[in-house]
């Protein structure tokens, strides 16, 4: 596995990771447990800083001009930007049931 492989696997990863423990979140909302709930929504959002960190790195290298540094899109790419997003939109849902139900 190269360097730009192992990056995207580190988004995929941290993604994952983040998602699984908004979810959990949101498990704990519905048992009314609002502080552990918050408690994990950070732990995800501290796990989500990881993914963030390499997908900016590899949008700054594409936007490089120095071709011969640029990362290659690939499928695996796509797939882990698409775990990414998916990851901060489920954080993103998550956060406003939180505050919808601890009302």
């Amino acid at each position: 596995m190269n360097e730009l492989e192992q990056k995207i696997i580190g988004i995929i990863s941290s993604a994952g990771e983040s998602k699984a423990k908004a979810f959990e979140a949101l498990r704990k909302v519905k048992d009314r447990d609002f502080e552990a709930a918050k408690k994990l929504m950070e732990e995800s959002k501290e796990i989500d800083l990881e993914a963030h960190k390499i997908q900016t790195e590899l949008i700054v290298a594409e936007m490089q001009e120095d071709k011969e540094n640029k990362p290659e899109i690939s499928l695996l790419m796509v797939h882990a930007q698409d775990h990414y997003m998916t990851s901060q939109l489920a954080r993103d849902i998550v956060d406003v049931l939180i505050d919808i139900f601890d009302n």
